[in-house]
């Protein structure tokens, strides 16, 4: 029996490039740094939240899966109108440390 254990296998991460307003983005690296944190953690932990407690989205998730279908149209994206706001970019890459960070 081995003194050490292996860590945990990390998750396999990928990058994502979106734009959201200035304020957002501002609020999101402020959070990030109450928690001693990344944003890209932030990000990653908000949407595990909404999308375990979205029980209408589980059900049309279970649906998906079980018919192999991307969508049904029952439900279509929202969208909303143009803002006139400037937004920010924000770009999540790996760190040279292994972990996910956010940066301008």
């Amino acid at each position: 029996m081995p003194i050490l254990k292996a860590p945990p296998k990390q998750p396999k991460n990928a990058t994502l490039q979106l734009r959201i307003d200035e304020d957002l983005k501002t609020k999101l690296e402020k959070y990030a740094e109450f928690l001693g944190t990344t944003g890209a953690y932030v990000v990653s932990e908000a949407l595990r939240l909404v999308f375990n407690k979205d029980a209408e989205f589980k059900e049309w998730l279970e649906r998906q899966d079980s018919n192999g279908k991307q969508s049904d149209g029952e439900h279509t994206p929202v969208t909303k109108e143009k803002t006139k706001q400037p937004l920010a970019t924000a770009a999540v890459q790996p760190s040279t440390n292994g972990n996910r960070e956010l940066f301008r």
